[in-house]
């Protein structure tokens, strides 16, 4: 579009040309208008909004953290969530206002700026002032958002450092150690409070239980039955499943420690979930206490967990199903422990839920904390020592016992190190720290041991992957070679594991402040990409470019697939040129899926001069040999002086050409050895191809007969075996000819075509044995000359030209005839 530079002359105005201009001039900026630029949007309003409630909100959070108050974790926590959910909102609104900019600024761009000296149309004056103005509104969002973006993410920064801190300051406090008895006086004047808290609290419970309907409880004490009975039905009925129906190998194992786990977590989670809602049935518990339920019911589910967690990886009772590498004697001497130690963990989190609920003295909550991670401790203390006693045990009883690896007994040190630190703390004073390592043991555990059953049910699933081989169907299967169906299960095998292993270390910084949450958002922050001078590199768009790379890479296999089995076979070409024909689509098809994926990855060709500046110096040092091979390689396949199943000999090597390649030719010896030839050799040197012109081969047989043969006789038998041979062609027909005189004896010299000159050799062998045999019985001695020629020669102007056949390899020596 070309906008008008100067207002239109009066000749020109009150023409019908001038209306037509003017009106075509209307039209064209009403086109150009982008939608609703006149006046504010919705969409407008609506991103302003909500960009002064992100902007508030990033201010509450940062003049909370800049207050001297101590805010506690469970806050800071929430804090860091809003913040990154801000940052995260901020970037999607920066990323749905930049269309719009773009595309105001377009349109700025057709309507070009006024020559100097001169004004625009006065509509197009005006067009241009609302452009301006949107552009510098939406421009101003745009950053506006960008910027909230940075500060959100800088305060979650902040949280991070904040509770860092706070973490590490309370780790590092000192309170009066349980041993001093003025600990316990501050205590024990605490107690009568606590109690009337605790009784308040287990009023409400009552009076809510109370509350709930005889019949309503009868019916939730028959769900209860009935979950255990239906617990009991399905832990046996899920081992007839899994020994019947699960394929027989590892998986069975991996999958049946998985439903031993499940049911274990559902079970008291149901239970205990039917419980909350007896208590809720009228709905008159406060706040405080319902979250307190909802609590209890969590960890009533995740000691449900850790019990089947613990059973299944020791499998006590079924050493066949075992996952861990244990003795018969120490899993079942273990057989409880997940028991006792998932009854721990209810007490101590139960307990320590309490203290908060009823809002429980310093004094109180010190002591109710040194409690549970004294227990806590000693119950991981007791659960080493047990385990340690029974394998001295084992080995004791057993000289052949496989010894403790080295890395097993490094871990076990660190443990109980571990647990001598946590207990030194509790009792010198630092509860919080001494408390604080206790259960992240227990939490490791719990975590380590989870991703040791989750890493082996990913790889089990994957082996079974590979070793399932494709139905009998299957036309053309994707994996159809064990070898691929391997390497596909050990990839995704990696893979998942990697997964798994990555949500094990985030759950386990999680109390340090780096939760999932806050990795993941870092994570989510890669997509701004890395730039490289002019090329910016984002995760989305490599996988973009990887996933183009692998659609167009299998979009070209179906599609060789097809040209290979379907329409190829019928056209005329040959096999070899098929073969050719194949090789050139696949280069070009490669070449063309590479370029695909570079553009997805938003890398231009026109930005990888560099590359090939780089690959020319290459070149030019020392890959000229390469490129010549490789140029030579397409050479070979596009002008096919030779190809895919030609006789060739070149160099003394001679054999089948079985396969051209990018870089070189494989020949096939006739003792089936392999000889790579590089293309450059085809091209540069002389070349035999025996199986070029026509498929026909000679077989020639010079034979020498004494002088007083019957020479009409001798050619009449030798003619007769030539055509009492099946595998000698009647056309060109067969021939026997007087070669010469020469010592007293006759040669004649017979000739016969083959339909291959690979089967030159046995006819002429076979042959030689019919002569022989014939020759005999009609008494016709062989003279004895001191050598005799015996060999397959090209096919001459014999025969018609048409027919001709190419030349044959020479055939190895024959040891003389006698007779």
């Amino acid at each position: 579009m070309i906008p008008f530079r100067n207002p239109p002359s009066p000749s020109i105005r009150w023409s019908w040309r001038g209306v037509l201009l003017t009106l075509s001039l209307m039209m064209m900026l009403a086109s150009a208008a982008p939608p609703g630029w006149s006046q504010p949007t919705d969409d407008a309003a609506s991103a302003d909004q909500s960009l002064d409630v992100l902007r508030k909100q990033i201010t509450t959070i940062q003049k909370t953290l800049d207050g001297d108050a101590d805010v506690p974790d469970a806050a800071l926590s929430q804090m860091k969530a809003d913040a990154l959910a801000a940052s995260a909102e901020a970037d999607k609104l920066a990323a749905s206002l930049a269309p719009d900019l773009a595309s105001v600024k377009a349109r700025l761009a057709e309507l070009g700026t006024p020559a100097a000296g001169t004004k625009d149309a006065p509509d197009v004056a005006a067009q241009r002032s609302q452009l301006d103005k949107a552009s510098s509104a939406l421009d101003a969002q745009v950053k506006l958002a960008r910027l909230l973006s940075v500060e959100a993410t800088q305060a979650s920064e902040q949280v991070s450092t904040v509770r860092r801190a706070q973490l590490q300051a309370r780790l590092g406090e000192r309170t009066a150690s349980i041993l001093a008895g003025s600990f316990w006086t501050q205590l024990h004047a605490e107690l009568p409070q606590n109690l009337q808290r605790l009784q308040t609290l287990g009023k409400e419970l009552s009076d809510a239980a109370h509350q709930t309907p005889l019949p309503a409880w009868g019916g939730i004490l028959a769900g209860m039955v009935l979950v255990i009975v239906a617990s009991l039905w399905a832990s046996r009925y899920l081992l007839v499943i899994t020994a019947t129906r699960v394929p027989h190998g590892r998986l069975r194992r991996s999958l049946h420690a998985l439903a031993v786990i499940l049911l274990a977590l559902a079970t008291p989670g149901l239970i205990a979930e039917l419980l909350a809602l007896g208590l809720r049935w009228n709905d008159h518990l406060s706040d405080k206490t319902d979250a307190f339920i909802s609590s209890l019911v969590g960890i009533i589910c995740f000691a449900g967990f850790t019990a089947g967690l613990g059973h299944a990886l020791l499998s006590a009772k079924r050493a066949s199903w075992r996952l861990l590498p244990l003795s018969d004697a120490l899993a079942l001497r273990m057989r409880r422990y997940p028991g006792v130690f998932a009854f721990v963990v209810v007490i101590v989190w139960a307990t320590e839920r309490i203290t908060i609920v009823i809002n429980a003295g310093l004094s109180t909550a010190v002591a109710v904390n040194c409690i549970v991670a004294l227990l806590l401790g000693l119950t991981v203390a007791f659960g080493l020592l047990r385990a340690e006693r029974c394998w001295r045990r084992v080995q004791a009883a057993d000289p052949a016992a496989p010894v403790t690896p080295l890395w097993l007994r490094g871990v076990v040190l660190v443990l109980w190190l571990t647990l001598a630190a946590s207990l030194i703390s509790l009792l010198v004073g630092y509860v919080a720290f001494g408390s604080f390592v206790a259960k992240q043991i227990a939490w490791v555990i719990v975590v380590v041991c989870s991703t040791y059953l989750l890493t082996v049910l990913i790889d089990d699933i994957c082996m079974l992957l590979a070793s399932t081989p494709p139905p009998p169907d299957a036309e053309h299967p994707v994996l159809a070679t064990p070898k691929a169906r391997d390497q596909a299960a050990v990839l995704l095998s990696g893979i998942g594991r990697a997964i798994t292993v990555l949500l094990a270390l985030m759950l386990l910084l999680a109390p340090f402040g780096e939760g999932p949450g806050e990795l993941f958002h870092r994570v989510g922050k890669l997509q701004d990409g890395l730039a490289i001078g002019e090329v910016a590199i984002r995760p989305a768009a490599v996988i973009q470019a990887l996933l183009v790379l692998v659609l167009a890479y299998v979009g070209i296999g179906l599609f060789k697939r097809w040209l290979q089995n379907s329409y190829l076979p019928t056209t005329s070409l040959d096999a070899g040129m098929q073969v050719s024909f194949l090789t050139l689509f696949g280069y070009a098809g490669g070449v063309t899926a590479v370029a695909l994926a570079l553009s997805a990855a938003g890398i231009g060709l026109e930005r990888i001069a560099w590359v090939a500046s780089a690959l020319s110096v290459g070149i030019g040092f020392g890959l000229q040999a390469v490129v010549q091979n490789f140029v030579s390689g397409l050479i070979l396949l596009a002008e096919r002086p030779v190809k895919v199943g030609d006789w060739v000999s070149l160099g003394g090597v001679e054999g089948d050409i079985r396969r051209i390649n990018v870089r070189a030719t494989e020949i096939q010896m006739g003792d089936r050895s392999t000889v790579i030839v590089p293309n450059s050799e085809f091209i540069t040197k002389t070349v035999r191809n025996v199986t070029l012109a026509s498929p026909l081969g000679l077989v020639q047989i010079k034979l020498p007969l004494p002088l007083s043969t019957d020479a009409e006789a001798a050619r009449a038998l030798i003619l007769a075996t030539f055509v009492d041979n099946p595998d000698i062609l009647d056309t060109p027909a067969p021939s026997v000819q007087l070669d010469g005189i020469d010592n007293s004896y006759l040669t004649f010299n017979a000739t016969g075509y083959a339909s291959s000159p690979r089967l030159t050799y046995g006819i002429r062998s076979s042959l030689l044995f019919e002569l022989l045999k014939r020759l005999r019985a009609a008494d016709m001695p062989i003279s004895k000359p001191s050598t005799m020629v015996l060999s397959t020669v090209p096919a001459t102007s014999a025969v018609a030209p048409e027919l001709a056949p190419a030349p044959a390899p020479a055939a190895p020596p024959v040891p003389p005839l006698t007779s």
